[in-house]
């Protein structure tokens, strides 16, 4: 009767250290006696024989086998921190980006590296980022979805033009999508705040502005008080069909100041592609889903001004280069990782006097200070919403952490 996979592995771990201590004569022997006990072929008897000899130990690896780990602690250390500060991209956004904020972090004093850690970390791969971050990636809660509030405004949607999803393929820098997000914590009912989002579809650049309700008056103001903000003339905007947008005012402005003012299809989100991501990766993740209303206007603008700093010029993003579908799989390539500044900077289309201010003002900033700054923000927004709503302070809580 064969042996139980149980018993055979009590003979393997019997015969194993013998075969260790052997000379050659007596090893072929162990073998042929664990060739006749469990009727393995002789390749493999000596195979299994020598594993059980060089067995690993506990907590380790096994003597002589594999290569030894190439980053150390040092190196995971500097790269969970770095994570960190950057508020947690994928290996595909950060490896990329690790010279340039290992450069910066460096010249603040945030992180302090040996010549032979920084070379390691310089050299580190998108895979292995995820890898090493893989434990603490699973930590990040899961937040919730939002919902969309849009009414469509019936003037003037004939004398703007529609501008679909495809005709953004060969955008320049000064082309910009607007959105509105709702913070309204899930109960639609009464006046609550709204963010204005504008995101340059070319380089990614962007802008936020909370305003008290969506209103066109105060929409509009929020958005002439954002253009100047963007590193460069702002050639066109184009909404959804929200009546917070299609209106006069704004399309006088927009004729007044030569930008071409564009619309999205109805119910066609995929045309507002570029401003909807970033709804999620800068709105929702810096001020959750709670419920904001004017008394935390002031507040989520203090947070905005910090995030617009933190956002354009140390938060790398990918764009999609081809898109191709055969049959069900579709197969996407993107490009390599950069932040909206360095987008601006490689810009043919952008003068250099330009170019030469932002790097002025990119060389004034901690990005670890940001960070720490854009996590003091929230927690003076968590503390507002938990004088109003107590109950609503965990859950706000866990989507800010």
């Amino acid at each position: 009767m064969p042996l139980s996979l149980h018993e055979r592995r009590s003979v393997i771990r019997e015969l194993a250290p013998k075969y260790k201590a052997a000379n050659k004569g007596t090893r072929s022997e162990l073998i042929t006696q664990l060739q006749e006990l469990t009727g393995y072929s002789r390749a493999h008897a000596a195979r299994v024989l020598h594993s059980g000899a060089y067995a690993r130990r506990a907590g380790g690896r096994r003597p002589g086998s594999g290569r030894k780990p190439v980053y150390g602690k040092d190196v995971k250390a500097a790269l969970k921190r770095i994570w960190a500060i950057l508020d947690a991209p994928a290996g595909k956004r950060l490896a990329p980006f690790l010279p340039d904020i290992v450069t910066r972090l460096e010249r603040c004093g945030e992180i302090h590296l040996t010549p032979e850690t920084r070379a390691k970390l310089l050299s580190i791969s998108a895979a292995t980022v995820d890898r090493i971050l893989k434990p603490e990636r699973r930590q990040l809660n899961s937040l919730l979805k939002g919902r969309s509030h849009t009414k469509p405004g019936t003037l003037l949607k004939g004398a703007i033009p529609v501008k679909t999803f495809a005709e953004w393929d060969d955008a320049k820098p000064g082309f910009l999508q607007l959105d509105l997000v709702a913070h309204d914590g899930g109960n639609s009912y009464g006046e609550f705040a709204q963010t204005l989002d504008m995101v340059d579809v070319a380089t990614g650049w962007t802008v936020t502005a909370a305003v008290k309700n969506k209103a066109e008056r105060w929409v509009f103001e929020a958005l002439q008080a954002c253009l100047p903000l963007f590193p460069f003339r702002v050639q066109g905007i184009d909404s959804d069909n929200g009546g917070e947008f299609i209106n006069h005012p704004l399309k006088r402005y927009c004729e007044a100041h030569g930008i071409t003012f564009t619309r999205s299809r109805p119910y066609h989100k995929n045309d507002n592609c570029h401003v909807e991501q970033k709804n999620w990766s800068v709105v929702r993740k810096a001020a959750g889903y709670a419920r904001y209303t004017e008394g935390q206007l002031a507040a989520l603008n203090r947070m905005y001004a910090v995030l617009r700093l933190y956002t354009n010029f140390f938060q790398p993003m990918l764009k999609l280069r081809t898109k191709e579908r055969r049959g069900a799989k579709v197969t996407k390539t993107y490009d390599t990782a950069q932040t909206p500044y360095q987008r601006v900077l490689a810009s043919p289309e952008i003068d250099s006097a330009t170019k030469d201010s932002l790097t002025r003002v990119y060389e004034t900033l901690n990005p670890a200070k940001l960070h720490q700054d854009l996590l003091d923000l929230q927690e003076e927004l968590l503390a507002m919403v938990a004088k109003v709503s107590p109950h609503l302070t965990a859950s706000l809580k866990e989507v800010l952490s």
